[in-house]
């Protein structure tokens, strides 16, 4: 991060819906400016109604492509796709954990943690892992020794 930019607002979760609506930034944030993101971030919240997760989890095909087709949001229909499948693998995963936390502190290392999401969830790599974690105020190392480790610092 360069000196001007701060960093993102990091949250408490007072449930699933928080931890779809940050990692759904996350993966619309993919290659994009987040400013852009962050423009439409209101229209996504109605489009897909607040990230109410068994709401967004059971978007159909003719749904994805509504969703495809509205103004108010970033109509990249692989990253819809995504949302979709992330919100699924996110109930499944508070189901089997109990809360989507213990889920998260079920890895024991920050390395672990992230592996195990870019392993289940789509259109998130390293960064948007980063993010995510850092946002819902899991322990992430220092920005500055994540990027180093990355090769990007």
């Amino acid at each position: 991060m360069s000196p001007r930019q701060t960093a993102p607002e990091r949250i408490e979760p007072r449930g699933l819906a928080d931890y779809l609506e940050v990692i759904t930034k996350a993966v619309f944030q993919s290659g994009m400016s987040w400013r852009v993101v962050e423009a439409k971030w209101d229209g996504f919240r109605a489009a897909f109604h607040d990230f109410d997760p068994a709401w967004v989890a059971a978007l159909s095909p003719p749904d994805v492509e509504r969703l495809a087709e509205d103004t108010r949001i970033i109509r990249n229909r692989r990253k819809i796709e995504a949302t979709v499948h992330n919100a699924e693998e996110m109930v499944e995963l508070e189901r089997q954990y109990g809360s989507f936390r213990d889920y998260l502190r079920s890895h024991g290392s920050f390395e672990a943690t992230v592996a195990d999401l870019r392993s289940r969830l789509k259109f998130v790599g390293d960064t948007g892992a980063y993010y995510f974690l850092y946002v819902v105020g899991e322990e992430v190392p220092p920005h500055t020794e994540f990027r180093r480790s990355r090769g990007n610092g």
